[in-house]
């Protein structure tokens, strides 16, 4: 670089400071200006997504990233954002960074380049140029080269003319305030830089490589505009998350200097749902700190806003004051209200619902002047809706809205019928105000919606509206009974059904890893919580009683664009072939990114496996793990999904139903009296006669019982030959062994659980003295042998009749161990257990 240059350099990056030292937090210009160092805290920035329009409305994009990544993710630190990922090879030239707004995407270009200005990072780059399409629109009906565009903006370096030598980074900041055409296949092919056309063309050239191909470019965005550049011409796309939890404490840290006060206020924070996910965006941070400083200095000891409406119109309030003293020369004790107030808020009222009804997330200059609203006056606000008599028919509009736009609206709406958010606009507002008994229908009115069937977005969006209105008792009261351990599904409501829908997906555990089985007990009970599974990248369904007819809607999640989807436990239901060949729909989908599926004991023959077999023939990329043991898959069904040629080649396949399998002993010292035993200690028989074994303290006395010496490992099978009538039996060792109570006989007690066996063909099993019949069938086989699966962390015990060829799911019990676990056979006279 020359003499001169480095000169021209060095004013560049002096201005840069000057400029991007001070930052206006907020709104432009009407927030406070301070240094950027005082007050920036990084943002959570992640790689990853497509250019592509993302039609979900911003409100809902902030819930989604409020739950944990579904998947891994590469976080990336501000100053590499132009450095390729592990495993790229080639150089990245077109970033696209995304995010709704207010998240911070104008303040990491500015540190960015402030880094730079103080030669602190990036000094691989000679030039950045940070623009913003805010400042191109005004010259869009101008034309320039590229070196005069350059020169217009940043005059410091008008005695470069040609910027080739160097490497160069332009910065194209707000490409959703964008008012130039972008024709990306209409426009001419420009390479000169020095050649003049419109802002238009110069931008479409540069970003498709055409014009000073060696330079760098940086784009931000809000979702909705991002498919204004085509894919093909960005390199690698970024989101900005915004805040993560801890970079939320430290922004408050940062902002209030008492460090109790900054204390106060992330406590508080965290007490409400809504405020909690909303300060992910650091905009609506800056106003939580707006409102609650102004509340704390106003009011000593006064209650602070916990609702986003309550929030909303405390900041409504504090930049009325804001422009009664910063533009209209008034006092902070003036009424704030006046006419011309009034006036301005009823026309960003007008403004903000028209524009909402039409779908625009984005606002120009123009749609303020056609509503007759003073710019500069507007510029403190942050917008305000226009108020509505019609509770239901708002509750209709937004969940008929297919993106959410109307989420927050509702919200906000609803919030405006509490009496205590009304007082706080008593001058403001002018219309009658809804009754105590209008609110409470809406509360009624929307807890009825409850019932239908609802995508999760709208479920969460519901109940945010119900704490709004301050009616948190559904919530609460199923969070209470799930806390305890005494939730019942099967004495839910639908509303409480979808209560519980909104407490899981709220949950601030891990979501990647929803275990579904401790809540469904049959195929209704599997559609209400479809949401879940919908968000879920883990999903345990086993021994959920599901029909085959589930595996068409599990099909559907499995196919759909937006399945998170990794791992899915279906074992010990009946899904029998049928279901496997209609979950295999799902399996074939290109979308279907499943890399671990688990179907043991669901009674799938040779015809089940090979439909498997197609299906991930189809389809073999993902799957890497596919557990088909305690299932009937024959010699063929085998050869089917392990035949050489295949493209599947799996790294875990399992059939049979050796892998657990356990050899049981008799423990003698539990043996009851009026029992015998045979063949080297391996048969038990019920008998009359008492038989002379010694006292122990461990024999049963009273009930014809035995226990087995083996506690049980994590996963173990076994089998038994029976005759007569029996009960077999897991037990904890602590099960009472003296006298005739239900504390000693198995399935009687809350330390046993039995399966009750006749020659008839009864089968019904017991636990805490619930009995449950769930067979009664004739048997042609010679002997009968009942086969016993248990899945002591996963909480399950299977029973199956394996007399025949083919084993038959007799019933699986879902429970939570915490006590090992041993074997026990109750006898009938006459009645015998031999093991196997």
């Amino acid at each position: 670089m020359k003499h001169e240059q480095a000169g021209d350099l060095c004013n560049l990056k002096a201005n840069m400071k000057n400029t991007f030292q001070q930052i206006f937090e907020g709104v432009p210009k009407a927030g406070k200006s301070m240094h950027l160092s005082q007050i920036y805290t990084e943002v959570y920035i992640t790689e990853g997504g497509t250019a592509e329009v993302n039609q979900e409305h911003e409100v809902r994009q902030i819930e989604t990233a409020s739950r944990k990544p579904h998947r891994p993710e590469t976080a990336i630190k501000l100053e590499d954002i132009f450095k390729a990922p592990p495993g790229r090879d080639w150089p990245i030239r077109t970033v696209m960074t995304m995010g709704v707004a207010g998240i911070g995407k104008t303040v990491l270009t500015q540190k960015f380049t402030l880094d730079w200005a103080e030669d602190k990072t990036n000094q691989n780059i000679q030039f950045i140029f940070p623009f913003t399409f805010r400042e191109l629109n005004v010259l869009r009906e101008k034309k320039f080269s590229l070196v005069e565009l350059i020169h217009h903006f940043f005059p410091e370096t008008k005695g470069i003319f040609s910027f080739e030598q160097f490497q160069v980074l332009f910065i194209f900041d707000g490409l959703d305030e964008s008012r130039l055409g972008l024709d990306f296949n209409n426009n001419p092919i420009l390479t000169d830089v020095t050649e003049s056309s419109s802002v238009d063309v110069l931008l479409t050239n540069l970003i498709r490589g055409k014009l000073l191909p060696s330079a760098l470019l940086w784009i931000t965005t809000r979702p909705a505009a991002a498919n204004q550049i085509p894919a093909q011409c960005v390199g690698m796309v970024t989101e900005i998350r915004g805040f993560t939890n801890s970079q939320k404490e430290e922004y408050f840290k940062k902002r209030f200097k008492d460090e109790e006060q900054a204390n106060r206020i992330i406590s508080h924070i965290k007490t409400s749902r809504s405020l909690h996910i909303m300060c992910r965006i650091p905009v609506f941070c800056w106003i939580t700190a707006t409102v609650l400083e102004d509340v704390m200095k106003t009011t000593e000891g006064g209650k602070l806003p916990k609702t986003l409406t309550e929030m909303y119109i405390q900041f409504l309030v504090v930049q009325t004051k804001v422009k009664k003293v910063k533009y209209d020369g008034g006092s902070e004790t003036d009424p704030h209200w006046s006419p011309d107030n009034k006036k301005m808020i009823e026309s960003l009222g007008k403004l903000a619902f028209d524009q909402l009804q039409k779908g625009n997330l984005i606002f120009y200059e123009s749609d303020l002047t056609e509503c007759g609203i003073d710019i500069r006056a507007a510029s403190v606000y942050s917008g305000v809706n226009e108020k509505h008599r019609f509770f239901q028919s708002a509750v209709d509009m937004a969940l008929q809205s297919p993106n959410g736009h109307l989420d927050l609206f509702l919200r906000f709406f609803l919030g405006l019928s509490l009496q205590t958010n009304q007082t706080l606009l008593k001058d403001l507002l002018t219309r009658e105000e809804p009754s105590t008994e209008t609110t409470d229908e809406a509360v009624q009115y929307i807890k009825r919606k409850m019932s239908e069937k609802l995508a999760a977005d709208k479920i969460i969006n519901l109940f945010d509206c119900l704490s709004e209105m301050n009616d948190l008792a559904l919530v609460e009261e199923v969070q209470e009974s799930l806390s305890s351990g005494r939730l019942s599904t099967d004495k839910l409501s639908s509303a409480q059904w979808s209560a519980l829908v909104f407490i899981l997906l709220s949950s601030e555990k891990d979501l990647n890893l929803f275990d579904l089985k401790k809540f469904i007990n049959s195929d209704d009970d599997f559609a209400r919580l479809l949401p879940v599974l919908d968000v879920s990248s883990k999903a345990l369904l086993s021994v959920c009683n599901l029909s085959p007819s589930t595996c068409a809607t599990l099909s559907t999640v499995l196919s759909s664009q937006s399945s998170h989807l990794r791992e899915l436990d279906l074992s010990n239901n009946d899904l029998r072939d049928k279901g496997v060949t209609l979950l295999c729909g799902g399996l074939r989908s290109v979308h279907c990114t499943l890399t671990t599926l688990r179907l043991s004991g669901c009674l799938i023959t040779e015809e089940g496996c090979a439909s498997l077999a197609s299906a991930l023939d189809s389809n073999p990329i993902h799957l890497k793990e596919l557990d088909l043991s305690y299932n009937h898959p024959g010699e063929e069904g085998v050869k089917k999904l392990t035949v050489q040629g295949s493209t599947w080649k799996p790294e875990k396949l399992r059939y049979g139903n050796v892998n657990y399998s356990c050899q049981l002993t008799i423990d003698t010292n539990t043996v009851n009296k009026k029992l015998q035993l045979s063949e080297n200690n391996r048969k038990v028989t019920g008998v009359d006669e008492s038989q002379s074994y010694p006292d122990h303290e461990q024999r049963f006395d009273y009930w014809p019982q035995v226990l087995c010496k083996e506690s049980l490992p994590d996963r173990c099978y076994w089998e038994v030959i029976w005759s007569g009538k029996v009960e077999i039996s897991v037990s904890y060792s602590g099960v009472q062994r003296k006298g005739g109570s239900n504390d000693c006989e198995f399935g009687f007690n809350n330390m046993s659980w039995s399966l009750s066996c006749s020659d008839e063909g009864r089968y019904s099993v017991c636990h805490q003295s619930k009995r449950e019949f769930i067979s009664s069938c004739s048997s042609s086989a010679p002997y009968h042998k009942v086969g016993v699966y248990v899945d002591y962390s996963g909480g399950t015990l299977s029973f199956y009749r394996v007399s025949s060829e083919i084993p038959i799911h007799l019933h699986t019990l879902k429970t939570e161990f915490t006590q090992p676990l041993y074997p026990g056979f109750g006898f009938w006279t006459g009645s015998s257990v031999t093991l196997c």
